[in-house]
């Protein structure tokens, strides 16, 4: 059996009942009842799917994808003024990018995704203590 070279995308989206995903170039559809539950349903679906072709499918392969508004409706927790402020775009600007008014180019989406990925990597970083 070989291993997968591949990236498969995946596109997450937030339903009334948890998460569903699916890959934009295979008919490949999951569900979860978290983030957590459909990461593991994505890669079993992924191994499914590819087994018959005797390929490997490792984590590594898939790639996640949200839209602007579903990432902030969900992670609500990562306030948008907040992370405007923090990688220096106009928190007004990052709104309209939320509520789907205004699209990003793609040096302001990679921005927006580095800033997310720096927050994600502080808060990885620290344990929590009761005193």
């Amino acid at each position: 059996m070989r291993t997968m070279k591949k990236k498969i995308v995946m596109v997450l989206e937030k339903t009334d009942t948890g998460f569903s995903a699916y890959a934009v170039d295979y008919p490949i559809y999951t569900t979860g009842r978290t983030v957590a539950e459909l990461l593991d349903n994505a890669f079993e679906a992924v191994s499914l799917y590819f087994e018959n072709e005797e390929v490997k499918a490792e984590r590594e392969n898939i790639k996640f994808e949200i839209d602007f508004k579903q990432f902030f409706k969900y992670y609500r927790v990562i306030n948008s003024k907040f992370l405007a402020e923090r990688i220096g775009m106009n928190p007004a600007l990052l709104s309209q990018y939320v509520q789907g008014r205004k699209k990003p180019s793609d040096s302001q989406r990679d921005k927006i995704l580095m800033g997310i990925h720096q927050i994600g990597q502080e808060l990885s970083g620290i344990n929590l203590i009761q005193k």
